[in-house]
């Protein structure tokens, strides 16, 4: 049972960021790696807010998530618009938000130092029994803030009019912008909701494991896996690719050596790539021309 609570707890982080990086992918078409900064700001500016100023924690909270934002935001408007108006290819792109995530996480490192930071002020308490295994607070207010945080957003791209416009960039730019629909405000939107996910995930990891400047780079390289092989460009896949890699991590870990985590992560991505490039449910899209 605790086996399963494990597997159900990094599972739900999985979800929330996979979910995050894939509606800036869908929008945007290149791996946004400074996404990775995100996570790590939303942990760190609550950090600021909570610890460092002393402001109650819900407060901090709205105003991490809020400055974490506006980060990306201000990448997508300075650096990426300009660089897409030029016809940047999207592998130029990536090593543009490579360099963005390396100059920001240094940032990081520079004002807030490179140990480990925590951002609970409470003392740590044994976890809620559950048929033999603990779980804490934490940890069963990150598996229902996942699931509502996904349900929401899914319910927000099929039934809002600007998620209609998001679904519809994400399946062809030119063909929304002969209809009237800017694609680089749709875009700065799904940098806008993305961010706002990673954010969030970033304050549940620090809340539950803590935290250190490169925290988010290890996540998201967990969460583009799990995207890549639930199949990217499917929302509903990465359901299957987040628990597909957290079980396997967890039972790794379980009967060899945590150590291997990380490996079993990787080797799933290489099958995965070899025999089922597509992964869960990815499809071959149509090539439409105007």
């Amino acid at each position: 049972m605790q086996l399963i609570l494990n597997i159900l707890v990094s599972f739900s982080l999985l979800l929330i960021v996979s979910f995050s990086f894939h509606q800036l992918y869908q929008v945007a078409k290149f791996f946004h790696l400074a996404h990775a900064v995100t996570i790590t700001f939303g942990a760190y500016f609550t950090y600021l807010f909570s610890v460092q100023l002393g402001w109650s924690l819900c407060i901090a909270i709205t105003l991490a998530i809020i400055c974490a934002v506006v980060i990306p935001a201000m990448m997508e408007i300075l650096i990426y618009k300009p660089l897409r108006n030029q016809g940047t290819s999207s592998w130029k792109m990536l090593i543009a938000s490579l360099g963005l995530y390396v100059i920001l996480q240094n940032l990081i490192s520079m004002f807030w130092g490179d140990d480990t930071k925590s951002i609970r002020t409470w003392s740590v308490k044994t976890g809620h029994n559950f048929f033999g295994a603990y779980i804490t607070d934490v940890q069963i207010i990150t598996i229902a803030v996942s699931v509502m945080l996904f349900v929401g957003v899914l319910l927000f791209l099929r039934f809002a009019s600007l998620g209609k416009q998001i679904r519809a960039v994400s399946s062809n730019e030119e063909l929304s912008n002969i209809f009237g629909i800017s694609s680089d405000r749709v875009i700065l939107w799904g940098f806008i909701i993305g961010s706002t996910l990673a954010a969030i995930a970033g304050i549940l990891i620090a809340l539950d494991t803590d935290m250190t400047p490169t925290m988010g780079f290890h996540v998201l390289l967990y969460a583009v896996v799990a995207m890549i092989i639930g199949g990217v460009g499917s929302s509903k896949g990465l359901i299957g690719g987040a628990l597909l890699l957290a079980t396997a991590q967890h039972l790794s870990a379980y009967y060899i050596d945590s150590k291997w985590m990380d490996a079993t992560a990787y080797i799933i991505l290489i099958l995965f790539l070899i025999w089922k490039p597509l992964g869960f449910s990815g499809k071959r899209l149509k090539k439409v021309e105007i």
